[in-house]
């Protein structure tokens, strides 16, 4: 391909032209992340001084003392009613083992000893009972922590720039 002196010249300008126009965006886009590095630098400061006290005061002031009222509340609900609750059925239960025992061992001094069944024994429905109690309690803290309340969430204002 033939090309007049002219246009080679008008080429090579335009090569010239292209290549000072990248170094220049090269040098615009490196300024441009100096600047978003400095902006998240000062978000960072901006969150560990301004953001994080207030929900963490929120926090303090609003949650904690609703997760402790329902920790007492599971507190209270499992020592004072499922325990006595379940006591009393442990407690009748193995009084009717042990007559069940005295009679047997009454009638029958040598009997073949039967096949133990493989099922859910009495620890273990004690253990899904008081899991159960304990499942409520932690419901009813995560609902008193959760509800609404006006004073928890934050205003639709725009954040305003700080001042320098």
């Amino acid at each position: 391909m033939n090309l007049s002196r002219k246009r080679k010249k008008e080429l090579r300008k335009l090569q010239d032209d292209a290549g000072q126009l990248w170094e220049a965006q090269q040098v615009l886009v490196g300024h441009a992340a100096d600047i978003a590095r400095e902006a998240g630098r000062q978000l960072g400061h901006f969150n560990r001084e301004q953001v994080a006290p207030v929900v963490q005061d929120a926090y303090n002031r609003r949650v904690a003392p609703a997760v402790d009222r329902g920790m007492k509340i599971g507190k209270h609900v499992v020592d004072d009613k499922v325990v006595p609750i379940v006591g009393g059925v442990v407690g009748t239960a193995l009084s009717a083992w042990d007559v069940a025992n005295a009679k047997r061992s009454g009638l029958v001094h040598r009997v073949a000893p039967a096949p133990q069944k493989k099922g859910m024994g009495l620890g273990s429905v004690v253990a899904l009972v008081l899991g159960a109690a304990a499942a409520i309690g932690v419901v009813v803290a995560a609902w008193q922590a959760l509800r609404a309340d006006d004073e928890l969430w934050v205003a639709d204002d725009p954040l305003s720039t700080p001042n320098a």
